[in-house]
């Protein structure tokens, strides 16, 4: 609870600088002449989302789990609530307590949702680094950024690929359990191709969307940015809510918007864009509510 509380107060006063900072009057302005149409198509592409996520949980878990696609869109849906609260979108590690049964163990569901996680990370990584090698801004800062996600995606490849690589990490980790059900879960995913290859194309084209809705945000907003840049801008942003200091993100995610897209447009526009982004996770939280108390009964018992 005390942590909670430092986050958001962290949350609070991070967002009380930048407001501060910015013109408030513009703020109000930009948010008050939002284009409707690009609102509502952009929020709207929540509902598929969050349904190609579940369908891809769905074939990545193993048949014993028992998960299928109305019990997938509920995990969803859940670890979206528990994400704006715990930090680092450990929403999303509580969801293996949820999978977990007497046929699939807690080592197996843990590492099916960091596996799942994992193939969400490249997908982000592998976009961001398209868009930052063709970003043409790039100072000596965005040359380093570029040459970070590119190994960050290589070395989460080289982890699910290698039984090796992965042993080292998890023998790191002293994580002896989790080793075995990740090992579990790599003979699964690689012993099927054709399930790789969907899974893998459906990461892809899932994070593709979600780049897409923030580009349609700026549109949204009355604001231009070229698409190319915002493939490499918007994950930066997202990664920074990734961090550990605040409130589901909010603050360290509203800054680095303003910070990276200071070349296309105003401050306030980009605060607005922040809101707009908290907004996405926003929408299936609440609709994640009434399934809350059913998972958390679970877990106690």
């Amino acid at each position: 609870m005390i942590q909670k509380l430092i986050t958001l107060a962290i949350s609070l006063l991070i967002l009380a600088a930048i407001y501060y900072k910015i013109d408030l009057v513009h703020l109000r302005n930009v948010l008050a002449n939002a284009e409707p149409r690009f609102l509502f198509i952009s929020l709207s592409l929540v509902v598929p989302l969050t349904m190609l996520t579940a369908w891809r949980l769905q074939i990545l878990a193993p048949a014993r789990a028992h998960i299928d696609f109305a019990e997938a869109n509920r995990l969803i849906l859940v670890a979206s609530v528990l994400n704006m609260v715990l930090p680092s979108k450990m929403g999303d590690i509580a969801k293996a307590w949820f999978m977990r049964s007497e046929k699939a163990r807690s080592s197996l569901t843990l590492s099916l949702v960091i596996f799942e996680k994992t193939a969400d990370m490249l997908s982000l990584l592998f976009w961001c680094a398209l868009g930052l090698l063709f970003y043409p801004r790039k100072d000596a800062i965005f040359w380093t950024l570029t040459a970070a996600v590119i190994g960050g995606f290589i070395f989460g490849i080289a982890l699910l690929a290698s039984r090796n690589l992965a042993g080292l990490v998890f023998k790191i980790d002293r994580a002896r359990k989790l080793a075995a059900g990740w090992k579990e879960m790599q003979d699964f995913f690689w012993s099927d191709k054709q399930r790789l290859f969907v899974v893998s194309t459906m990461s892809i084209f899932i994070w593709f969307l979600h780049l897409l809705q923030i580009w349609l945000f700026i549109f949204t907003l009355r604001a231009s940015a070229p698409f190319i840049a915002n493939l490499g801008l918007a994950p930066l942003a997202l990664l920074a809510g990734l961090l550990p200091l605040t409130f589901a993100g909010i603050g360290t995610r509203d800054a680095a918007f303003i910070f990276l897209y200071r070349p296309y447009f105003a401050a306030p526009v980009a605060a607005a864009l922040g809101i707009l982004c908290t907004a996405r996770y926003l929408i299936p939280a609440v609709a994640g509510l009434p399934f809350l108390h059913r998972y958390l009964v679970r877990m106690r018992t």
